[in-house]
């Protein structure tokens, strides 16, 4: 006879539960998105998610917030205003970490069922989809203009993930072109630390600078000036012109 469930495997089990439920609710939300783009078109699944983002986040964060316990700073959780600017920085820097991880997670996944071909090939067509999707959260973020030039992509490079887990810098700044450069890559460094190659990231890099920076502004044009397999100085990882 199978013994009862004790209290603390019950709480360990509604734990799990409540996380799986977010993950859930993340899969749902872009299954949404991406039935809505396969059957109506890209406009109308941006349009659509412009509409469901704001109603979706202030429904979401309210029922939250009364079953938390938690007040609201003008729609904003309170705990989280609360927070030192310090702590800020290491919760964007743990959000980021965590999703190049779970990036790093579906290569694996990939290439250990099948191949690393196969892998990169998946790699690449999620860039095309996900680096859109970032300029489009950081121009709503930001409020940016519909074509904000080079200073919008400039800033907007500093809002994307790979900002809070790598470091970049701009330079070669003229009136209409400025060379973006990725100095410490946490990838690339992990692998130096084992001895091993750089990872050949540049047809993922080609399909994600160049995605983004037509999201941010349509006249952009992305040049790579470098990008593993690419040899590079030991001052960068790769480099990419932007200019219009």
């Amino acid at each position: 006879m199978k013994s009862k469930i004790t209290e603390n495997e019950k709480t360990r089990v509604d734990v799990k539960l409540i996380l799986d439920f977010f993950h859930r609710h993340m899969m749902h939300h872009a299954m949404w998105f991406a039935q809505v783009q396969q059957r109506l078109g890209k406009e109308k699944a941006w349009d659509a998610l412009s509409s469901v983002y704001d109603k979706s986040m202030e429904i979401q964060t309210r029922r939250l917030s009364k079953v938390l316990d938690f007040e609201l700073d003008d729609g904003l959780p309170a705990p989280l205003i609360k927070l030192s600017e310090e702590k800020r920085d290491e919760l964007k820097e743990a959000l980021g970490a965590n999703w190049l991880a779970n990036d790093g997670i579906w290569f694996q996944a990939v290439e250990f069922s099948e191949d690393m071909a196969k892998a990169k090939e998946c790699n690449d067509a999620c860039w095309g989809e996900f680096s859109p999707l970032e300029a489009w959260s950081i121009k709503k973020l930001l409020g940016l203009s519909e074509n904000p030039g080079l200073e919008g992509l400039k800033q907007a490079l500093e809002f994307r993930f790979y900002a809070f887990v790598n470091k970049q810098s701009v330079a070669e700044e003229t009136e209409n072109s400025f060379v973006f450069r990725m100095n410490d890559c946490r990838v690339q460094s992990a692998r130096k630390r084992k001895g091993l190659d750089d990872y050949p990231c540049k047809s993922a890099g080609i399909v994600e600078y160049t995605t983004f920076a037509t999201a941010i502004d349509s006249r952009i044009m992305t040049t790579c000036i470098c990008c593993p397999p690419d040899k590079h100085p030991e001052t960068y990882y790769c480099s990419w012109k932007f200019e219009i």
